[in-house]
């Protein structure tokens, strides 16, 4: 079943893969019929039209039969360069079109952050509400990377800690117990993660959530709690990740390396790379840790070491966000869970307690 983009335009990459032409506007599917669900996109311009991407293809796999509706949206605040800001000029709405609406479901994605408490993004704000409508106005949220730890801070004062140098791998994680968002994965699933902070698992229990997914190594990888009306999903890391994303944000940091814009020489991304990659890799550290200049970038054995790469989570990524489209198409199902809004501000928190 095709996943259809609400508005007046199709991004382009999408169109091309769906075979329209670039911004035509995409026939719908009764809303009785289907799953809407808000797509909110913060991703830095270098990412936005990758996860643009990586999300709808998920998305789409995991809905086998299920019509979706997927509305795109993104925060203000965010900073953005000029391609980028062109992009969501053309395609995207601004948050405020959201808090006179419901939607079945919300994906929100996470960003890069300047600050080291959340509070100080210049976006902080323009989040919070959006963490507060979706409360009220969804059935379930999902919330990935640092939207998961800016939801945990701004609902339940939970703060990351940072790490000692950046979680950047395929990492395999247990299942904690059996819940149904995790339902016929396997007890080990594997998905990559790459982040600086983490939310800890001794806090977010102690606040009522109950963690799905997690390892001694990798730490929390998913965790749920159940907010107002709304079951938010949160993942640490990204199971929607393309195979050369990892690959993608190495290099990147390297580069940063080179361009003495970080002082230390990145980590390898753990459990990625098979033997050959990682001798090729560990070469050109060396290279770039005794002649440190951005030139030799032009030497980066990237050919090389996509050949290596295969999307080994994949199956598990659609498995869960199947799993998540039939929660939220069951709760659609159940009229009482959802009942009709009553106000354009029942966003609030104040409103949100009075309506239960």
């Amino acid at each position: 079943m095709s996943l259809i983009i609400e508005g007046s335009r199709v991004p382009p990459r999408w169109a091309e893969r769906k075979k329209r032409p670039s911004g035509s506007v995409e026939s719908h599917t009764g809303e009785a019929e289907c799953i809407r669900i808000a797509f909110v996109n913060n991703m830095p311009d270098a990412a936005l039209e990758d996860t643009e991407m990586q999300f709808f293809e998920l998305l789409e796999a995991a809905a086998s039969d299920v019509p979706l509706r997927v509305k795109l949206y993104t925060l203000s605040g965010v900073p953005r360069g000029e391609r980028g800001q062109e992009h969501l000029s053309r395609f995207y709405f601004s948050t405020d079109d959201l808090f006179d609406q419901q939607f079945d479901g919300m994906i929100m994605t996470g960003t890069e952050p300047r600050q080291s408490n959340l509070r100080d993004e210049p976006y902080w704000g323009a989040l919070a509400n959006v963490f507060d409508w979706a409360e009220c106005n969804t059935v379930s949220t999902v919330l990935s990377c640092l939207a998961a730890h800016a939801s945990v801070l701004h609902s339940d004062g939970i703060k990351r800690h940072p790490l000692s140098d950046k979680q950047c791998g395929v990492f395999a994680f247990t299942k904690a117990g059996n819940h149904e968002l995790t339902s016929g994965t396997g007890d080990l699933v594997h998905f990559p993660h790459s982040r600086w902070n983490e939310v800890q698992a001794d806090a977010l229990t102690a606040c009522g959530y109950l963690v799905l997914t997690h390892s001694v190594e990798g730490g929390v990888d998913s965790f749920v709690k159940q907010k107002q009306r709304s079951l938010f999903v949160h993942f640490q890391g990204h199971p929607e990740y393309d195979a050369q994303t990892l690959l993608k944000e190495y290099r990147r940091d390297i580069r940063r390396f080179l361009k003495r814009e970080r002082e230390t020489y990145p980590p390898m991304p753990k459990g990625y790379f098979d033997a050959a990659a990682v001798k090729l890799a560990a070469d050109f550290r060396e290279l770039g840790l005794s002649d440190r200049r951005e030139e030799l970038m032009e030497g980066f054995p990237e050919a090389a070491l996509v050949g290596s790469l295969q999307k080994t989570w994949l199956s598990a990524a659609v498995s869960i966000y199947r799993n998540w489209l039939r929660y939220v198409a069951m709760k659609k199902a159940d009229a009482s869970a959802f009942p009709a809004m009553v106000d354009p501000y029942v966003w609030s928190r104040r409103k949100c307690s009075a309506l239960q």
